[in-house]
C-alpha cells in the first residue's frame, strides 16, 4: 500500500474528501484532448472541465471517473475545474453514504 493510501478494514473509516461549499459532484462522460474533459454534473448541467496541472501530473482521468468540479465564476453552468479524482473505493463510499446521486 502506497503512502497516503487507506482502505476500509474492519472498523477502519475511509478518509474521503466531501464536497464544500462551491464545489459539485461529476462524473467524466468524454474525453477531449488538450487537458479538458466533459463532466456530468450532480446539479444537473454538463460541464467543459479542465485538468489543471498541480492534478494532471499526479493523477491520470479517464472516462467514468468520478471526480470533484469547482465550477467557473464566470461561465459556472458551461465550465469548471477538476480538483479530485475519487478512486473506485472512495466512489463507492460517496454511494452509499448518499452523496453521488448520479447514474
Amino acid at each position: 500500500m502506497r503512502k497516503g493510501k487507506r482502505r476500509e478494514s474492519n472498523g477502519d473509516e475511509l478518509k474521503v474528501r466531501i464536497p464544500r461549499e462551491g464545489e459539485v459532484l461529476g462524473i467524466v462522460t468524454q474525453m477531449l484532448g488538450a487537458n479538458h474533459l466533459r463532466v456530468i454534473c450532480q446539479d444537473g448541467y454538463e460541464r467543459t472541465c479542465r485538468i489543471p496541472g498541480k492534478l494532471r501530473k499526479r493523477r491520470w482521468i479517464k472516462e467514468g471517473d468520478v471526480v470533484l468540479v469547482k465550477p467557473w465564476v464566470v461561465q459556472t453552468d458551461e465550465r469548471g475545474d477538476v480538483i479530485w479524482r475519487y478512486s473506485q473505493t472512495e466512489a463507492n463510499w460517496l454511494r452509499r453514504r448518499g452523496f453521488l446521486k448520479l447514474e
